[in-house]
Order: C-alpha cells, then structure tokens, then sequence
C-alpha cells in the first residue's frame, strides 16, 4: 500500500485554496496523511518528518515545492500544482487538473532527477528547477502575494519591469560578468519561456545565462522562441558547479548533484 504524506497551507487565501482542502479532506484515508503547515519553514520540517510514507506531496506553487525539497529524506515528490506560476510541474508535464496531478502520484511512476545546491553565506539551499542571483533575487522578492493574487503570472512581470529600474552590482559567473545571473536546472524560467534550452533535468550540469546588462526586453523574443544563446551580451554555458561572486566580494557557489 503506497502512503502518501500531503504538506498545504491550511491558512492560504482564495477559491482556490478552499477548493484544494474540500479537495484533500476527500483524499484523506489510512493512507494519505494530511499535513497543514502553520508558519513559514514548516512544510520543510514536516518534510523532515514523513518517515515511513513513499510520496510526500508539495501541495502549492514553486515555492512550497523548495520548502519540501529542502526537508525531504528518503520519500518521492510528488506535485499538486497552486501556485501562481507552477514552472517545475511545466517542466514534468504535469496536469494543472488537481484530480488529473493526483492521478499522476498514485500511479507511482518516479523519475530521478539532478539536485542543484546553492551555498551562501554560510547556509545551504537545495533546488529543483532554477536559482538566480541578483536581479532575479529581488524581482522574486518583489513580487507580493497580494498582487498574485490581483494579476496572476503577471504579477512576476510587474515585479521584473520594477526591479529594473534599481541598479545591480555586476556578478561574476565562472569567466561570465553581468548584471543578472540565472542558473537552470530544467529548461523554463517564468512559466514556458525557454531560459535555458539545452537544459535536462537528469544530465548532472547547472545551465549558467548570464545578461551583461538589464535590457532585457530587447532578448525577450528571442528567449521565447529559445534563440538567445549566443546574442550579444548574452552568455550560456553548462557546468556542473559555478561560483558567482559580486564586487563586494561575497560569493554563491551552487552544483548540481547527479
């Protein structure tokens, strides 16, 4: 009998939060065990905690799936996807439907995939689909649950044209300088936009795209249709480890486990 450990945010706002807990308390049986968090982190030490269960579920968005990644001993991972975005279920082509994701995990079929690391002052940070180092750190940040929830996707758009107009120090990336570093693990950056498209999840090397500068809206259809690569300004390469260290000196060092 396969047991599954279901780790959600209880006090998420929304339809369609409601609908996921009418969704699970359906769900619940001898088999698969609930598990609410109550504050930030708690889905990664729950994670911690489903010994003795074969698939803990990251019930949410991108986020929820780090929290659990980063608790996460010995158990599959299995995806229901609620977030905003949900780019590592793109990524795994699996269904936004909650009953056709849910169908997904009990069927069982696993697939391994590389672990990235990353390493920053002194702490440790598993992920799964990408990292990013400086401009990507702040648009995240920027990007409220509150507007989210007004804007959906859009959301990350507005975050992005707004963090723009800050000023970056350059990063360097292996022999790469500039001012927006992203590290891929899968191939999509954002929703279905192709970041990195020589990226596999299982192949052991980090995709390095390094901007040299934050006019980024002059690559955007290039990175639509996969093609920015090799444009000016633009650097691409893979690796399986790569140091990013700014002006100040201060460093990440991310790699990527096979």
């Amino acid at each position: 009998m396969t047991r599954i450990f279901v780790i959600f945010n209880p006090a998420a706002r929304g339809e369609k939060s409601q609908h996921l807990r009418q969704f699970l308390e359906a769900k619940r049986s001898d088999r698969v065990t609930l598990a609410p968090t109550q504050s930030a982190g708690d889905a990664t030490r729950l994670a911690a905690t489903a010994t003795g269960h074969d698939i803990v579920v990251a019930a949410g968005g991108d986020g929820t799936i780090n929290e659990v990644v980063n608790g996460l001993h010995g158990p599959a991972l299995g995806v229901l996807p609620l977030g905003t975005v949900n780019v590592f279920a793109k990524e795994l082509n699996i269904p936004s439907n909650l009953e056709a994701a849910w169908r997904v995990i009990e069927a069982g079929q696993t697939r391994t995939i590389d672990l990235g690391c990353a390493e920053a002052a002194g702490q440790t940070r598993a992920f799964v689909q990408l990292a990013g180092v400086g401009f990507d750190a702040r648009a995240v940040r920027a990007a409220s649950w509150e507007l989210k929830k007004k804007i959906g996707p859009l959301a990350y758009v507005w975050a992005g044209l707004k963090t723009l107009t800050g000023s970056f120090p350059p990063v360097e990336a292996g022999t790469a300088r500039g001012a927006a570093v992203f590290i891929g693990n899968g191939r999509f950056y954002g929703g279905r936009y192709r970041l990195f498209p020589d990226a596999r999840l299982d192949d052991g090397q980090l995709d390095v795209c390094v901007f040299e500068n934050l006019k980024l809206l002059r690559h955007g259809w290039p990175i639509l249709r996969g093609k920015h690569p090799g444009r000016r300004g633009v650097h691409y390469f893979q690796t399986d480890r790569v140091e990013c260290r700014g002006v100040d000196r201060k460093s990440t060092r991310l790699n990527s486990s096979h």
